[in-house]
């Protein structure tokens, strides 16, 4: 493994670039792309082989500040050609070595890749573990962040709110947790009602006799959808 070193935002981005060309298939980019309904090609990568290339990288090379971990991450989002870039762009917010740079003052950046991805793909790991993590290490801003988000236009927004909890268990702060449904109860987008009947399925894993008082309360206004997720893997 090359030694770690200190590395420049634009040399980072054409390392990655170059090793996922070098990994790319194209007999399955075509279905990749189809199955995920995307207009951005894909390579052709699959998750365990993205993750080998990654991993080395990110062991070999090390963004020295926030401002070169930022760079980074929005050159590889931001000019994606194929959406392994964008998967890169958020397994690099998830590496190790960049957990001091996760704190408030990343969550523009979150924010940024949320309402442009716009895609479940892109979309919910950052919800369930970047917003989830600054919520627990943060909870006063982060509270108030997502119950602005909760009441959003932006469809993505309200998803990542009601999903920013999926990962706390039984440390998750419900009254939050509902306030952000809330926003969303009544939507008659799928993606809002998979939302919240996904978050109660999972909330109810740690606490499973308050999610179904919640569902059995709320019964009329919850959507088919909503209800059948929520009550999925819970006894009646």
């Amino acid at each position: 493994m090359p030694k770690v070193t200190d590395t420049l935002p634009e040399s980072f981005v054409v390392q990655i670039r170059s090793s996922l060309q070098e990994q790319s298939n194209p007999d399955q980019a075509g279905p990749m792309q189809a199955y995920m309904k995307s207009e951005m090609p894909f390579l052709g990568i699959k998750a365990p082989a993205r993750r080998v290339v990654t991993r080395g990288l990110f062991s070999a090379l090390r963004l020295a500040t926030f401002e070169d971990w930022q760079e980074a991450v929005l050159n590889l989002w931001r000019q994606a050609r194929y959406r392994e870039e964008r998967y890169v762009a958020i397994d690099l917010l998830a590496h190790r070595f960049y957990r001091p740079f996760r704190s408030m003052r990343a969550l523009p950046l979150y924010e940024e890749m949320i309402v442009t991805g716009a895609w479940w793909d892109l979309v919910d790991p950052i919800a369930a573990h970047r917003l989830g993590e600054l919520l627990t290490n943060h909870p006063a801003p982060m509270t108030k962040a997502l119950r602005d988000w909760s009441k959003d236009p932006d469809l993505w927004k309200r998803r990542s709110s009601i999903l920013s909890q999926i990962r706390r268990g039984s440390a998750a702060d419900l009254d939050l947790f509902y306030f952000c449904v809330e926003g969303s109860i009544g939507d008659q987008e799928f993606f809002s009602r998979k939302a919240i009947g996904w978050a109660l399925r999972e909330h109810g894993k740690s606490n499973p006799g308050e999610i179904r008082r919640y569902v059995a309360t709320h019964s009329e206004r919850l959507s088919p959808l909503s209800r059948r997720e929520a009550l999925k893997n819970l006894s009646s």
